[in-house]
């Protein structure tokens, strides 16, 4: 099966910083990947490298392209979102979607039509004149109309209340995810995108700091909620990382023994924002 998304030594430097230090990713067609990390942690240096954005160092290949010398040919069969307002608020929907027609060969009008027919932006809308909420709707219309096999998302919903990101991750799974695309996010509203990934990716310090399907998360880390008498004895068992919740310990472990851990208290798998906190403050994978 060809990747999607293929690095070696991936590497980017602005002077003496190196913002992504020697990471290898090798993401096949079908995923959701969530790319996480803290503000620094390398995200959008690796973003800007797959888009072709800019320079790297080691190899990388996407769709068995080189970004940097293939970037026209790549952004044939790319799609990519950042912050929705980027959209110009003096262009009307009409204009836009013309735009759009001209840019991407693989860019269905009626595909486009069909999925705003199900909102209330019409065609002479201008931007400025769409509800905060309408214009993620305008956005991801424009971008499921376009047969693209990889979709780059970067903080795709900042500012948006919860319930247009609700409404922006669930048109996203059901009316344009399918086995031949991949869908690349990095978001920090963990807790909103989770259920719909396929592979979770951490960044820290520029390096991968874990790098799993959520399947083997699931099977390696297991968290147990002790009660206050029984934490010396959960301690003892080495976890990962331990927290305290409501007087309740928290213990986060790896590969651990489950029918040992039982029996001291409730077994949970963890959520991701809580595996990110363990693994960003000194869990390892």
């Amino acid at each position: 099966m060809t990747s999607i998304i293929s690095a070696k030594g991936l590497t980017k430097r602005y002077g003496r910083m190196v913002a992504v230090d020697h990471i290898d990713l090798d993401i096949p067609p079908g995923r959701i990947v969530g790319l996480i990390g803290p503000n620094g942690a390398g995200k959008t240096s690796a973003l800007k490298a797959i888009l072709g954005l800019a320079t790297f160092d080691g190899e990388l290949q996407v769709l068995g392209k080189n970004p940097s010398r293939d970037r026209a040919a790549l952004m044939e069969d790319v799609c990519f979102i950042a912050d929705v307002a980027v959209l110009p608020r003096w262009i009307r929907v009409w204009q836009l979607i013309d735009v759009t027609e001209q840019i991407h060969a693989g860019f269905s009008r009626d595909k486009c039509m069909e999925y705003l027919a199900h909102t209330k932006i019409t065609p002479d809308h201008k931007v400025k004149q769409l509800s905060k909420g309408m214009v993620p709707q305008l956005h991801l219309a424009l971008v499921m109309a376009i047969d693209a096999r990889l979709l780059v998302l970067d903080e795709p919903t900042l500012g948006l209340d919860i319930l247009y990101r609700k409404q922006f991750y669930t048109s996203l799974l059901n009316d344009y995810f399918d086995e031949q695309r991949t869908i690349l996010i990095t978001t920090h509203q963990v807790e909103e995108v989770e259920h719909i990934l396929t592979d979770l990716i951490f960044i820290q310090d520029g390096k991968i700091a874990l790098e799993a399907t959520m399947d083997e998360v699931e099977q390696r880390y297991v968290e147990l909620l002790v009660k206050p008498e029984m934490a010396e004895r959960a301690r003892s068992l080495k976890p990962l990382y331990e927290r305290e919740l409501f007087g309740r310990h928290i213990f986060l472990y790896l590969n651990a023994d489950r029918e040992q851990l039982s029996s001291m208290g409730e077994l949970h798998t963890p959520s991701v924002a809580d595996l990110f906190v363990a693994t960003m403050k000194g869990g390892k994978s």
